[in-house]
């Protein structure tokens, strides 16, 4: 039985090597969640294996998946059915998954927050309730929004405030503020605390963004993984954590302004458009920041 439902959901793919896998997702694109290093070594800190799935047209790879099961690589059910819920944290990235644009493929494993760029590649979407949140372009925030988070920015700074590149820290010291902060801004754990270091550690080359402080106090934090592909940047911004006793001087608004504002500088200067993803669309802040678009399952 389950061999037959295998071959009943993998039918039109052909079972390919990582290295087929990481060169697909180098021609056609993806996002942060589906690129080959990340799912490899997210993978190898679950320890689940990946099965990879090429669709071949004519003797042409024209797309490929990375799954763990009946599911997509690194779903959260399969940690959970696993027993290793919250061992690393996605939040709820948006799926770009790698297919040429004229690719017409049948998605039958399980996805969710699959992109709107998938819609016309991949049968068996469908549209979701939860959308997702995705940053505005600079020009979209009003005059006055701007001139806010720049005096914001200019406060703080005054008050000895400094802004600080997230990789002139270590895993271990990114790792240790962002579980203390978490923990003042929301009052329990962050997910996988317990392992944050590594996954910090197998992620460096993908993290981006700062963080700020305030009096030499670490006072913002924000986890930001960016991959580039062809046509696009794709960035998704995890969670972050802010100390609540600076209100003052919105500390957090502050790191979105600048976060989204060096990232669609970066973007530009590489003449591509960004996907810069706050998760799905389920939060008040997000809506001062982002627009809401929709995103599909299986």
């Amino acid at each position: 039985m389950l061999g037959w439902l295998r071959s009943w959901r993998e039918r039109g793919w052909t079972q390919i090597d990582a290295a087929t896998y990481a060169d697909a997702w180098q021609r056609f694109g993806g996002s942060v969640a589906t690129h080959p290093q990340v799912v490899e070594r997210l993978a190898a800190l679950a320890n689940i294996p990946v099965r990879y799935l090429g669709w071949i047209e004519q003797g042409e790879l024209r797309g490929a998946i990375a799954t763990w099961g009946r599911h997509l690589a690194l779903a959260k059910e399969v940690l959970k059915s696993t027993g290793k819920r919250g061992l690393f944290d996605l939040g709820n990235a948006e799926i770009i998954l790698p297919l040429a644009a004229d690719a017409r493929v049948r998605l039958r494993h399980r996805a969710r927050y699959v992109s709107g760029l998938n819609v016309a590649q991949v049968q068996g979407l469908r549209e979701q309730p939860e959308g997702l949140a995705l940053a505005r372009e600079p020009e979209q925030y009003s005059k006055k929004f701007r001139y806010n988070q720049r005096r914001e920015q200019r406060l703080l700074e005054e008050a000895g405030g400094v802004i600080r590149p997230m990789l002139e820290l270590s895993a271990a010291e990114q790792a240790g503020i962002y579980a203390d902060l978490f923990r003042r801004r929301w009052g329990f754990a962050a997910a996988g605390e317990g392992h944050l270091q590594e996954v910090f550690e197998r992620l460096r080359e993908f993290m981006t963004g700062s963080l700020i402080y305030l009096e030499d106090r670490p006072v913002a934090i924000q986890i930001l993984y960016r991959v580039e592909s062809p046509g696009w940047v794709s960035l998704e911004y995890i969670n972050g954590g802010v100390d609540p006793q600076n209100r003052e001087f919105s500390p957090g608004s502050v790191l979105s302004f600048v976060n989204t504002q060096q990232a669609w500088e970066e973007a530009r200067a590489r003449n591509k458009p960004l996907r810069y993803s706050f998760g799905r669309a389920d939060r008040e802040y997000k809506e001062r920041w982002c627009n809401r678009v929709p995103s599909y399952r299986v």
